[in-house]
């Protein structure tokens, strides 16, 4: 883990480059206690010696099911997933076995992917990892503190440029999406969690790879207007009905692209309901002072 300070910073955006329904804006000022955080999201062979030490079985495992990027399955599986498509965003699917042991459903493993972020893990069984730990879940404003790596109302952890010099910094999809990917960054999945240059605060990968669940309750109004300085922010509380609870993640993943997905940026958001899992989802823990 590295410790970082806490300070003072700008959360959020006043740009006009992301998504304002997504609640990004406006900038605001935050104050952050300080907190140890993760280098990386927590890896397959971590999350390996949880569920050896405790028997956990995440809620995929108990569904039976999960969801995959219907470019990662075979032909043969491809054909069997026609009707479990998700309707408006056809490239995922409902894959039966699909877990964090089994990315890409039965037959697909993860014995070459230690290094890489364990997915398929929903909110429920990232705070059951960190209680195991002795951590928790980052608030959007710590996670956004770190991901800003010192920087100040920059768009990525190293800048506004998204190629500097023309090289890579992120695993984020290359091309056409979702139809080809060019693969220049290397990467049609998730990437090591230790892959590309740190930040600032020497963390890596908080942009792109795979998103990271926060610990917040997901809303839109939740940034002050106007803008007034925040000690500590952790969210809203749930909303009245269970069902509409989501809870925020934030950083994008492989799959983002500018022309739908263009949330790979610091200030970004979006959210899940708290029982769902993905292939592109994870989480980094953090631990207060």
């Amino acid at each position: 883990m590295v410790r970082l300070e806490g300070g003072e910073f700008l959360m959020g955006t006043d740009g006009d480059y992301g998504f304002p329904a997504d609640g990004e804006g406006p900038a605001h000022p935050v104050r952050v206690s300080p907190f140890w955080i993760d280098a990386t999201t927590v890896t397959n062979e971590a999350f390996n010696a949880f569920v050896n030490a405790t028997g956990y079985r995440t809620e995929s495992e108990r569904f039976g099911w999960s969801f995959v990027f219907f470019g990662h399955l075979s032909p043969a599986q491809q054909a069997r997933t026609e009707r479990v498509r998700v309707l408006g965003s056809e490239w995922w699917c409902r894959v039966d076995g699909a877990s964090w042991r089994h990315p890409e459903g039965p037959g697909s493993h993860i014995k070459n992917r230690w290094g890489h972020p364990v997915v398929h893990v929903s909110w429920h069984d990232a705070l059951a990892y960190c209680a195991w730990a002795g951590k928790r879940l980052p608030t959007e404003a710590e996670w956004e503190f770190a991901a800003r790596g010192g920087l100040v109302q920059k768009r990525y952890p190293w800048g506004d440029e998204l190629e500097p010099e023309g090289k890579h910094r992120m695993n984020v999809w290359q091309g056409v999406f979702p139809l080809k990917n060019t693969l220049a960054d290397g990467h049609f999945g998730p990437a090591p969690a230790k892959s590309y240059r740190a930040n600032g605060h020497g963390l890596y990968q908080m942009t792109g790879n795979v998103w990271e669940w926060c610990w917040d309750v997901f809303a839109t109004d939740t940034y002050p207007r106007p803008p007034v300085l925040r000690l500590d922010p952790a969210g809203p509380p749930p909303p009245a009905d269970p069902a509409a609870l989501r809870r925020s993640m934030r950083g994008g993943s492989y799959l983002c692209h500018a022309s739908y997905c263009n949330r790979y940026r610091v200030d970004a958001r979006s959210s899940n309901t708290p029982d769902s899992a993905t292939t592109n989802l994870g989480f980094r823990c953090v631990r207060d002072v």
